[in-house]
């Protein structure tokens, strides 16, 4: 199992000194917020992703993965009935899926709440809609596009890994996978996450991990405890990234950073 940091913690700072702090820190990767590069991040020229690349090579750090993939431009959605919104929703994400491979990451994580917001009866169909386009994507790029549930009231849609896997296997692309992301699971799974994660992994369904306390800071700043749910990736054979990603950074994103890593990493050495 890899560490890896979301990179919105550390947004003040230029993408070579993230690189290098999360280096220095221990991680071994970053897992991009697109719209920490602008709004228009999504069609990026090809120089800037050069320069991505190069500035984690040259700190021996990976993409990891992209995540908050609608978070810009304003105004998207992909259960609007607008088809010009929509459409432009989609495109949005097909490209993100083609930056992730060019950038080296492995997977795209679609949270994004109120860019999934449902409130009518045909708003459902047209996510999965665009879900089966992102896949498709996904396929072709040979990366793995994983639908996130996330904990009521933020979001009102898909709040559970099984409502998550119900769609990804109706979909039917082996592409489009499910993860866990430990502050919605602890809200909204009926057993602890680290039963969930149990439960789950044999499925081959469930392929990316974030960690993150209840209280919306990070693994080891909070009341949640980590190391049952360490355990049970470890009994599960999870052999993937665990992406750090808080919502609160105190006393700051950089101070943040180094605590989380300081906590996990010692849950991962060996005997611990």
């Amino acid at each position: 199992m890899r560490l890896s940091l979301c990179n919105e913690v550390i947004r003040e700072l230029s993408f070579e000194r993230q690189c290098a702090l999360a280096a220095g820190l221990g991680y071994g990767g970053l897992e991009l917020a697109p719209f920490t590069f602008g709004d228009d991040a999504w069609r990026m020229p090809a120089s800037r992703r050069a320069d991505i690349r190069k500035a984690c090579a040259d700190s021996g750090l990976e993409v990891s993965g992209l995540h908050w993939l609608l978070a810009a431009p304003a105004g998207l959605s992909i259960t609007t009935a607008d088809r010009t919104v929509w459409r432009k929703s989609v495109d949005v994400l097909r490209a993100s899926v083609d930056l992730c491979a060019e950038l080296g990451g492995a997977y795209l994580v679609h949270g994004s709440p109120a860019q999934r917001r449902v409130a009518a009866s045909d708003d459902a169909s047209r996510a999965e809609e665009a879900w089966i386009l992102a896949a498709e994507q996904a396929a072709t790029a040979k990366v793995a596009y994983c639908l996130e549930p996330l904990a009521r009231p933020d979001c009102n849609f898909v709040n559970t890994l099984g409502e998550a896997a119900e769609i990804a296997r109706r979909i039917g692309n082996p592409a489009l996978r499910i993860m866990v992301d430990t502050l919605a699971a602890s809200l909204m799974e009926p057993e602890p996450v680290a039963d969930a994660i149990r439960r789950w992994m044999p499925s081959g369904l469930l392929s990316h991990i974030q960690f993150n306390d209840r209280n919306r800071r990070g693994p080891g700043q909070g009341n949640d405890r980590f190391a049952g749910i360490v355990r049970a990736l470890r009994e599960t054979g999870y052999g993937g990234w665990i992406a750090m990603e808080p919502f609160v950074y105190e006393p700051d994103g950089p101070t943040c950073a180094a605590r989380m890593i300081g906590y996990v990493a010692g849950l991962l050495e060996p005997g611990a």
